[in-house]
């Protein structure tokens, strides 16, 4: 499994916590399904923490419900990301993911203060959106991280892709 690491300016020397989740790609008639916080401005690939007991792929398939309301199936595992921020290493698991049916969303109170909806846009949308991420480094260290996140991210897949 293809190993990615992203280190934040502010991590420190050794991480003492750490948080593993999961994040879906999903594609639907050329169109990349997303999160999007309408309150903060954020896009996002879909996806959040795994819980106690539950696989990586079972984790994907609740995030994916939860924040969009499309069910789907994981297909395949395509890398990993380990995200390096204070004293956190952050480790995601993204999936190539199908639509399989619809559901509803199950947002907790922080997603719905956010606004958080699902949105089908252009993967070329995505990309320009969060390769500006470096535009966040002296005013939103959060923003910027997510969005070198989803950058890399995406940028793997399509790289994976093109092979």
């Amino acid at each position: 499994m293809k190993q990615v690491d992203i280190f934040g300016t502010n991590r420190y020397a050794t991480y003492t916590k750490t948080r593993v989740g999961c994040r879906g790609i999903v594609l639907k008639e050329g169109k990349l399904l997303v999160s999007r916080e309408e309150v903060s401005d954020y896009w996002m690939l879909p996806g959040g923490g795994l819980e106690a007991g539950e696989t990586p792929e079972e984790c994907c398939i609740r995030e994916v419900r939860e924040e969009t309301g499309y069910l789907v199936e994981p297909i395949e595992e395509l890398f990993v990301i380990n995200e390096y921020y204070k004293e956190y290493r952050y480790i995601s698991h993204y999936y190539l993911c199908r639509v399989t049916g619809e559901g509803e969303q199950s947002l907790t109170e922080t997603e719905k203060a956010r606004g958080l909806v699902a949105r089908w846009v252009d993967i070329s949308f995505f990309v320009d959106t969060v390769s500006k991420h470096e535009n966040y480094a002296e005013t939103n260290e959060d923003k910027r991280g997510s969005y070198l996140r989803e950058y890399t991210a995406i940028m793997e897949y399509l790289s994976s892709q093109s092979k």
